[in-house]
């Protein structure tokens, strides 16, 4: 069985801009720069993302163009508002081919499906290693295997 890596990448820093639609919030100065560092830590570790399945958002959008500006993005509506089954069911229609898969998103449901245990905050990210096909996965399949945090790198 082949190990495939998916990692859970939480939007960088967001502003809060009054009026201003929720999906729309741009990142911050330091959002940005979270960004980057977040692409980089994941490069940085030996990962190579072959696909990265984002929310529509603007933060998410901007996040994923900053942190992997050469990988396939996929923007995936079902990951804006999403519970952590939704974002399963996004990541197993995935093509049995890609073996690393980055799902960019939001709060609760990233820090959820990461396992729960540790917050993630904004531009952080888990790193799980999954023993199964994409499409056979299930809550609780993989093994968490690092995470990042960019308060704390």
């Amino acid at each position: 069985m082949t190990t495939r890596t998916l990692i859970l990448l939480r939007h960088a820093k967001a502003a809060q801009v009054l009026g201003l639609a929720d999906r729309e919030r741009p990142l911050t100065d330091r959002g940005e720069r979270d960004a980057k560092r977040a692409g980089d830590a994941i490069r940085e570790a030996g990962l190579a993302p072959d696909l990265v399945l984002c929310s529509p958002s603007t933060r998410t959008r901007r996040t994923a163009e900053l942190a992997f500006p050469d990988t396939e993005t996929s923007f995936e509506r079902e990951i804006y508002e999403a519970y952590p089954e939704d974002l399963l069911e996004v990541v197993r229609r995935t093509d049995d081919a890609v073996r690393t898969v980055v799902l960019c998103g939001h709060n609760p449901a990233i820090e959820e499906l990461a396992g729960g245990d540790h917050h993630m905050r904004p531009g952080a990210y888990a790193v799980i290693e999954i023993e199964c096909p994409w499409v056979d996965l299930w809550p609780g399949e993989g093994r968490l295997v690092a995470r990042w945090d960019p308060k704390e790198n």
